[in-house]
């Protein structure tokens, strides 16, 4: 099992939308989901392994405590999926990632999943 953590955005809102944003910011920070990424860093990781990984879901599963993403059984995908998984535990502290690869290659999966409040995160900091 491995573990990651919390971003923040930022972003021009509406001011209806910004104190949603600041909410959902502080119950996080309240919850104990932090992140080390500064908001600029965040913000170039949405733009390229985020970004690549998002356009490559087959299927997206709820759970109760996170989201089940399927994609391709490639050795490709392995590759990106744990370079993912690697890069996100330096930087965040309370993502569990679970990472299910078949043996016949049509598909993996990868769960994102963690404590109260990781799902709203994943929702909508990361938008995954």
């Amino acid at each position: 099992m491995i573990v990651l953590g919390v971003m923040t955005l930022g972003l021009h809102l509406s001011s209806n939308a910004q104190e949603k944003t600041k909410d959902m910011k502080t119950l996080m920070e309240q919850a104990g989901l932090t992140c080390k990424l500064t908001t600029p860093e965040l913000q170039q990781r949405k733009k390229t392994v985020i970004a690549e990984l998002k356009v490559q879901v087959l299927e997206k599963v709820e759970t109760n405590q996170g989201f089940k993403y399927k994609f391709e059984g490639s050795d490709k995908m392995l590759d990106l999926l744990n370079s993912f998984v690697k890069t996100e535990r330096l930087c965040c502290d309370f993502f569990v990632f679970t990472l299910t690869a078949s043996s016949d290659t049509k598909f993996t999966w990868l769960e994102l999943s963690g404590p109260e409040g990781t799902k709203d995160f994943i929702k909508h900091e990361i938008d995954f």
